[in-house]
């Protein structure tokens, strides 16, 4: 495994990440991102990397720059998390995407698999379909959602006038102890562009296949966002509902990758995954 770091977009923090090489020649290339309050190092992503690495994948598992986090699994940083926003980690893929094309990241140019947990499956998305025909796309091959949403938006009516009148909404995090905080800009954003932050809209837009995992079991986000985000997506879009899975897929935080073993939801993850990848790496 390799750690690195590039700039952001819109800074100040960069984009950290890990990447996890094949011994063989790859297939291709998988960015992997995490969730609200998820970093590169959280429960299950670790060891689906290592999972999609030896069926041969290049996977560079990073932190959005609004994360807040380091590499590891320490505290946040609170000024960070509070400027994070769909557009800033739409940037951050971008950023990602041209990365690669230019050789900047281990194991150079090539083929691109999006894929990301829950807001991190969203910000594929919205990549994906926001600009379809941008050169820093034009290696992206496919796309997949775990436990994502199927909008960007959240809040009720109180709480969007609270975020705005106040200025941020507390989120306290149980893993630190933390009280974290979602700024305006997270709202704000999303008010002056609904026409790009109208998820199902913009999944209409990505001409790329997608896979939509989703968890039977998920008590954070419903199985019935998988699937509207397949009915929006059509004949471009699958569907793999598993049976028992929360929104982890059943996996602590912190998880040992290299000697745990794998609940049997997330070792079906992996197949599923696997199989996905082939089939986009090899078209």
């Amino acid at each position: 495994m390799i750690d690195w770091s590039i700039p952001a977009p819109r800074g100040p923090r960069p984009i950290l990440g890990t990447t996890h090489l094949p011994a063989t020649a790859p297939l291709g290339r998988v960015l992997l991102g995490h969730g609200f309050k998820g970093y590169k190092d959280y429960g299950f992503i670790p060891w689906l990397s290592d999972r999609l690495c030896r069926a041969g994948c290049i996977v560079h598992r990073f932190n959005f720059s609004g994360s807040g986090m380091d590499h590891g699994h320490g505290s946040f940083d609170l000024e960070a998390f509070r400027a994070d926003s769909w557009n800033r980690q739409v940037e951050d893929v971008f950023g990602l995407l041209s990365a690669i094309d230019a050789g900047d990241l281990p194991g150079g140019r090539g083929p691109v698999l999006l894929a990301g947990h829950s807001r991190g499956g969203v910000t594929s998305l919205l990549t994906a379909g926001r600009y379809p025909g941008e050169a820093s796309s034009a290696a992206l091959v496919g796309v997949v959602t775990l436990a994502s949403p199927s909008s960007c938006l959240s809040l009720d009516a109180d709480d969007q006038t609270l975020l705005l009148e106040q200025g941020s909404l507390e989120s306290p995090s149980s893993r630190t102890g933390q009280v974290l905080r979602v700024g305006r800009t997270f709202l704000q954003e999303q008010l002056d562009d609904p026409e790009g932050h109208d998820l199902l809209a913009q999944v209409r837009r990505i001409r790329v296949p997608v896979l939509v995992v989703h968890g039977m079991a998920d008590e954070a986000v419903p199985p019935g966002a998988a699937r509207e985000l397949c009915s929006a997506l059509g004949d471009r879009g699958d569907l793999e509902l598993i049976p028992d899975a929360n929104h982890v897929f059943n996996v602590p935080n912190p998880f040992p990758f290299e000697d745990g073993t794998p609940s049997p939801q997330l070792a079906k993850v992996g197949e599923i995954l696997e199989q996905f990848a082939r089939g986009v790496f090899s078209r």
